[in-house]
């Protein structure tokens, strides 16, 4: 068995490596043309398909609103495995990462990351100060955000949170925009942080009712974090006493 998931491992490395270099100069028009910055979601979405489809991970995304394409959110998922960042960009509505910088070190794709998303040294108390600028200018831009509100992977007893970061949050409540929710409830099992040998099974995405954040204030940070992560925190519970 590990024989065969050391293979697959292999075969889906081989498939991202290939993906990547087949849109590389897709990702190069919103590089150079800020203007189209909504191909990125679009570009995002065509790679993570292609690559869930052709490494035979089935999809299920469960959207419990009725989305529209025009409106802004800020996307907040739980972060327990390496497999939630493309998993996220199968979003049908186009937003931009704010993540951690590590990834801004591999080759050509750490080029296209730092140019299309937004990246945050959290070591640095500059580097955190200009992301929340940066998210605020996203904001105006008529971008939408995915910023996983954990700040990376940090927990030791998965499917349990670690306490969410405020970045999320204050950049919703200061542009009056929604936060919504997203439980990704089955990643730890198909590739748990620091192994290499997925198993396959459902790539699962629920995206929860938005939370509106019109008419809060900074005051009400701490409430509206709390109330995300009860969101989230319900729905993985209840999922692991389903798997």
């Amino acid at each position: 068995m590990k024989i065969i998931r050391g293979l697959h491992t292999v075969y889906a490395l081989i498939i991202f490596m290939i993906l990547f270099i087949l849109l590389l100069p897709l990702f190069l028009i919103p590089i150079f043309r800020q203007s189209q910055f909504h191909l990125t979601g679009i570009f995002n979405r065509i790679w993570a398909n292609l690559f869930f489809r052709l490494t035979f991970f089935p999809i299920d995304l469960e959207y419990r609103f009725n989305y529209k394409e025009k409106r802004q959110y800020v996307f907040c998922p739980n972060h327990f495995s390496y497999l939630d960042i493309p998993t996220m960009g199968l979003n049908k509505i186009n937003a931009v990462f704010v993540g951690k910088n590590d990834m801004e070190n591999i080759p050509l794709f750490g080029y296209m990351y730092r140019k299309l998303h937004i990246t945050v040294d959290r070591t640095s108390l500059k580097s955190r100060y200009n992301t929340i600028l940066r998210s605020f200018e996203a904001i105006d831009e008529g971008k939408s955000l995915m910023i996983f509100p954990e700040g990376g992977i940090l927990t030791n007893n998965v499917p349990e949170m670690v306490k969410f970061k405020d970045g999320a949050f204050r950049t919703a409540i200061e542009k009056q925009i929604p936060i919504v929710p997203v439980t990704i409830p089955y990643n730890w099992i198909i590739l748990p942080d620091g192994q290499w040998l997925p198993k396959v099974r459902t790539i699962k995405v629920i995206y929860h009712e938005p939370i509106e954040t019109k008419g809060l204030t900074l005051e009400n940070l701490a409430e509206l974090k709390q109330q995300t992560f009860d969101t989230i925190d319900q729905e993985l519970k209840k999922a692991l006493n389903e798997s």
